[in-house]
């Protein structure tokens, strides 16, 4: 008895354009702007209170900001990049991140209700995007 396979092509089909659409998705992701200049904006509470041109680093430099209740972060700016690498929170998530030298994933500290995001030179000062949310 000969088994029905008509169904097999267009799902073999189907599964091979998932395949190659995921691929795709993959590459483009991984494949991040490579060289890119760009400013870090430092949010507390939604407000912009300071933006770094990292182009403009010449040498490794930490300094800290207190936010309410005296929650303490330490931040540590490189040629290129920029880190929370201390920070007085419990789960220390920010500091587990690491430096950040792209834009595809900004800092968060959720408990000292500070962000680090990095964006392109070439915006300007006036489109700098403010946090989507803040948590309290």
């Amino acid at each position: 008895m000969k088994e029905n396979l008509s169904y097999r092509k267009p799902a073999l089909i189907i599964a091979a354009f998932l395949l190659v659409l995921c691929l795709a998705s993959i590459v483009f992701l991984l494949s991040g702007r490579e060289g890119g200049h760009y400013v870090a904006d430092i949010f507390q509470n939604g407000i912009l209170i300071q933006s770094i041109p990292l182009d403009d680093i010449q040498e490794i430099g930490t300094f800290t900001v207190t936010g309410e209740n005296g929650c303490v972060n330490e931040i540590e700016v490189r040629p290129g990049s920029i880190a929370i690498i201390s920070a007085d929170c419990p789960d220390k998530l920010c500091v587990h991140q690491g430096f950040i030298s792209d834009s595809r994933l900004p800092i968060t500290c959720l408990p000292n209700r500070l962000v680090i995001q990095l964006r392109p030179v070439s915006d300007s000062a006036e489109t700098v995007a403010a946090p989507d949310a803040v948590a309290y």
